[in-house]
């Protein structure tokens, strides 16, 4: 069991902005154990208040530390320095760590509902969200791909228009498709979605980063980009035609770049944000780079919203091996996010 680390520490709040709600996700993976660690080593990082949503039983089981049920998210703000706050969802029957269910899964998407429904309302700062089990959350007839996706939907954003982004300390990249099978994706690609994906980014990076010209890198498609068609026509028929319609916009895009000479030091200074056209092209050189600190945010909601890139690890869950970097990170990062959207709306 994980244990306390009480002090009485003060934390930062700009004026103006609510704490950040936290959905713990699935209750039996490690959302509990790294949101309680986050707030263990909140003075260290100097996180913003925030408050957990989700079955404090779930955080109880895996942790001795104090947890203060609150009502409202303003309640957050007094007792944080003292306790965990939880906005709490009623038993959801057993749990244990590692063992997922659909008591489980009913919980964590009763949690995310009711805290994007907080965010939407502007009744906090922003939305951080712990590791759902997918397989668990379509056997209780989750219809949406991911969180993300369904957080786009109760925004009322097509999700056309809701762009993933991957941040580290030293890279932010975009996959311009996510979750779907290699070999559809020239199919899926076309010069409109890596439009609307790029001006998204774009502004993205403007409001959540304060970046006031956000430079833009698109990787190639195939290797060496296409070679000037000797190796795929992607390149020709799609990217170019792309780029040159965002440059003509006034966005400070280059490319195509070939992706296996992109991603080294010296180039990554070059741009403050990578597009890339499928999943792994991101997704390897962030968790390579950053694993223990890869933050997944949603771009173009009208709400802050960040989670840990990474899952339920239900094989750690309950054991204490659990790194919270990442979950720190997207704590963190939602907090500059909703800071700056307040000083640059």
């Amino acid at each position: 069991m994980l244990s306390s680390n009480i002090d009485d520490a003060p934390h930062w709040i700009p004026m103006g902005i609510s704490p950040l709600a936290v959905a713990l996700g699935d209750p039996a993976g490690i959302g509990p154990e790294i949101v309680a660690k986050a707030w263990n080593l909140r003075r260290e990082h100097d996180l913003m208040p925030f408050f957990a949503v989700g079955d404090r039983r779930s955080i109880e089981v895996i942790w001795d530390g104090p947890i203060r049920r609150i009502y409202s998210p303003d309640d957050a703000i007094g007792c944080f320095d003292d306790a965990l706050p939880i906005i709490q969802i009623e038993d959801t029957g057993p749990i244990v760590p590692g063992q997922p269910d659909l008591s489980g899964a009913r919980c964590s998407l009763d949690s995310l509902e009711m805290a994007a429904g907080l965010a939407r309302s502007a009744m906090v700062g922003g939305l951080v969200t712990a590791p759902v089990a997918k397989v668990q959350l379509y056997a209780i007839g989750f219809t949406h791909p991911g969180q993300t996706e369904f957080i786009a939907e109760r925004c009322g954003i097509a999700s056309s228009n809701a762009v993933m982004l991957l941040a580290g300390p030293t890279l932010r990249c975009v996959p311009i498709t996510t979750h779907m099978p290699l070999r559809d994706v020239s199919d899926f690609l076309t010069i409109d979605l890596i439009l609307a994906k790029a001006r998204a980014t774009e502004r993205g990076l403007v409001k959540n980063f304060a970046i006031e010209r956000p430079r833009l890198a698109i990787a190639g498609f195939n290797p060496h980009a296409g070679e000037s068609g000797a190796i795929g026509r992607e390149e020709i028929d799609l990217i170019i035609p792309a780029v040159e319609i965002l440059q003509s916009e006034g966005i400070d895009i280059v490319g195509p770049l070939a992706a296996d000479t992109m991603f080294h030091p010296r180039a990554r200074e070059q741009y403050d944000c990578a597009l890339c056209l499928y999943h792994d092209q991101a997704l390897i050189p962030l968790k390579t780079l950053h694993f223990d600190e890869g933050v997944n945010m949603t771009l173009g909601l009208p709400i802050v919203r960040t989670a840990p890139d990474h899952g339920t690890a239900f094989g750690i869950a309950g054991k204490n091996l659990a790194h919270p970097g990442a979950m720190i990170a997207a704590i963190a990062l939602a907090g500059t996010a909703a800071r700056n959207r307040l000083l640059c709306p």
